[in-house]
C-alpha cells in the first residue's frame, strides 16, 4: 500500500508539473514545413550576421556547417556501429529507419504532419528544437511581432530555462518516449553523457544574448540554466526508477539509472569503497546530479540542505536495502525538487553565489564525494562553466593558468574506463589555489 502511494503522489506531482510546462516539439499540433523554409539568405540562411538585425540572419548556416544536430545526427545511423545495434537489438529495421533511433538522431514526426517540403534527411532540424512552424512562420517576421505571439502560436520557448532543459534532456537523457536503455547501450550505443549548460556552449549557439535578446525573451543567466537541468536531469532519473514499466527489464530494475562502473570492471579489480549509504555487492543510483544539486540547494535554499541531503541518503539507502522503499524515498526526493526547480527558475546568480558554489564543487571533489566516474564528470563540467561565467564577468584572477590547472582536471575524466578517483583529487587540488580573484 505505501508504494502504491508513494507513486501516485509522484504521478500527481508529475501531473501538476506538467501542467505548467509546454508541449515538446515533437508532442505539437501542426505542419512540420522543413528547414528549407528557413534556410534562404533573406530568413535565417545569410553567409554572414545582417548588421542592424536583432537576429544573425546566419543561424541555417551554422546549424548546417557545424552543428553536430544537422545532417550527421541521422548519417551516424548509417555507419557500420548503428548497423550492429540494430542487429543486436532485433529490430526489424535498419537504424536510420528504426522508430527508437530516428526519435532523437532526427525528426520524426507523425506522416500526416509533414509538410511537402519537409525531409527526414536533415536530421536534428529546426523545427525539432523550435516546433512545428505552420502557425508561426509567417507572423514571427511581421512588423511588430513579438516573443510572447509567437510563443503563442506556436514557438517552443527555448528561452526559458525549463522548457530548455526538458527539450535538450528529452533526447539527450530520455523521457517517457523517447530513452536510451541499458538494453540499448549493452547492444552498443554508447554511454550517455550530458551537461545542459557546457552542450549549448559547445553545439555551437546560433544567437547571441545581448541586451536587444533579453529586452525581448528575458534575463539569460547561465548558471541557472545549468542549475535547472541538473534538477530535472535527476527528476528524469527517479522518474524511471517510479516507472513501473520503463523501471524494470524483466527480472530486473532498469540498469541506465545506476552506477555504470560499479559493474563494468574486470572482476579481478575490486573497487568497493565504504560509502554512504551503499555496502558490498549492491549497485548504486547514478547520483552525479545530485551530487551537484547539493551545491545548487546549499547556496540557493540553505535552511532545507539538510533536509534534501537526508533524502538523497535515505535514497541510497533503501536502494541498498538498509532501511525503507526505495520507491517512496525516490518520489519523496522527486516531489522536493518541483520546489527546488520553482525557486530556480526566478533566481539570478551574483559573483558571490558562483564562488560559493565552486568552491563547494571543488572541496566535495577533494574530500573525495567524487568516487564515481559520473559525479566526477558532472562535476568537471559544472566547474568549468562556473569558471567561465566568472571569467567573463571579469571576476576570475589569472585566468589563463586557471584554464590550464582546469585542463589537467579534464585529463582525468577523458576516459572512463581509466578513472581513478585520486587522480581527480590532486588535479582540483592543483586548481584551486587558481580560482581566487
Amino acid at each position: 500500500m505505501k508504494t502504491l502511494l508513494a507513486l501516485a503522489l509522484a504521478t500527481a506531482s508529475l501531473a501538476a508539473f506538467a501542467a505548467d510546462v509546454p508541449k515538446l516539439p515533437y508532442e505539437a499540433g501542426g505542419k512540420h514545413v522543413g528547414v528549407v523554409n528557413c534556410a534562404s539568405s533573406l530568413c535565417h540562411g545569410s553567409i554572414s550576421e545582417w548588421k542592424g538585425s536583432n537576429v544573425l540572419q546566419n543561424e541555417y548556416v551554422t546549424w548546417s556547417r557545424v552543428d553536430k544536430h544537422a545532417l550527421r545526427a541521422a548519417q551516424v545511423l548509417t555507419n557500420e556501429r548503428s548497423r550492429r545495434i540494430a542487429a543486436n537489438l532485433g529490430l526489424k529495421e535498419p537504424a536510420h529507419k528504426a522508430k527508437v533511433c530516428v526519435d532523437c538522431h532526427g525528426h520524426n514526426p507523425p506522416a500526416e504532419q509533414r509538410g511537402e517540403r519537409f525531409k527526414a534527411s536533415d536530421g536534428v532540424s529546426c523545427e525539432a528544437c523550435h516546433g512545428p512552424a505552420e502557425k508561426w512562420i509567417a507572423s514571427h517576421v511581421a512588423p511588430g511581432a513579438t516573443h510572447e505571439e509567437n510563443v503563442a502560436n506556436g514557438l517552443y520557448p527555448t528561452p526559458d530555462p525549463v522548457a530548455l532543459a526538458r527539450l535538450c534532456l528529452s533526447c539527450h537523457f530520455g523521457n517517457k518516449d523517447k530513452f536510451v536503455t541499458h538494453r540499448i547501450m549493452g547492444a552498443g550505443h554508447p554511454r550517455i553523457s550530458f551537461e545542459l549548460d557546457t552542450f549549448t556552449q559547445t553545439q555551437p549557439p546560433h544567437f547571441v544574448i545581448d541586451e536587444d535578446w533579453q529586452r525581448r525573451k528575458g534575463r539569460w543567466d547561465g548558471v541557472r540554466v545549468w542549475a535547472i537541468g541538473q534538477a530535472l536531469a535527476a527528476q528524469e532519473s527517479l522518474d524511471v526508477v517510479l516507472d513501473p514499466k520503463r523501471g524494470r527489464d524483466g527480472l530486473f530494475p532498469e540498469l541506465v539509472v545506476f552506477d555504470c562502473h560499479a559493474c563494468h570492471h574486470p572482476m579481478s579489480e575490486t573497487r568497493w569503497k565504504p560509502r554512504v549509504g551503499t555496502r558490498p555487492g549492491t549497485i548504486r543510483f547514478n547520483d552525479s546530479n545530485l551530487l551537484m544539486l547539493r551545491q545548487i540547494v546549499r547556496r540557493t535554499d540553505p535552511a532545507e540542505s539538510a533536509a534534501f541531503n537526508a533524502q538523497v541518503l535515505q535514497l541510497h539507502k533503501a536502494v541498498a536495502g538498509e532501511g525503507g522503499d526505495a520507491l517512496e524515498a525516490a518520489a519523496r526526493l522527486r516531489r522536493g525538487l518541483d520546489a527546488v526547480i520553482a525557486k530556480l527558475r526566478g533566481r539570478e546568480f551574483d559573483d558571490r553565489d558562483l564562488r560559493a558554489i565552486l568552491a563547494g564543487l571543488v572541496e566535495d571533489g577533494i574530500a573525495g564525494s567524487y568516487a564515481d566516474y559520473a559525479g566526477a564528470e558532472q562535476a568537471t563540467m559544472a566547474i568549468a562553466s562556473v569558471m567561465n561565467f566568472l571569467a567573463r564577468r571579469g571576476s576570475l584572477g589569472d585566468v589563463r593558468a586557471a584554464n590550464a590547472a582546469l585542463d589537467r582536471v579534464f585529463e582525468t575524466v577523458r576516459n572512463d574506463e581509466k578513472y581513478r578517483g585520486e587522480r581527480f583529487q590532486s588535479a582540483l587540488s592543483g586548481l584551486k589555489p587558481h580560482l581566487a580573484r
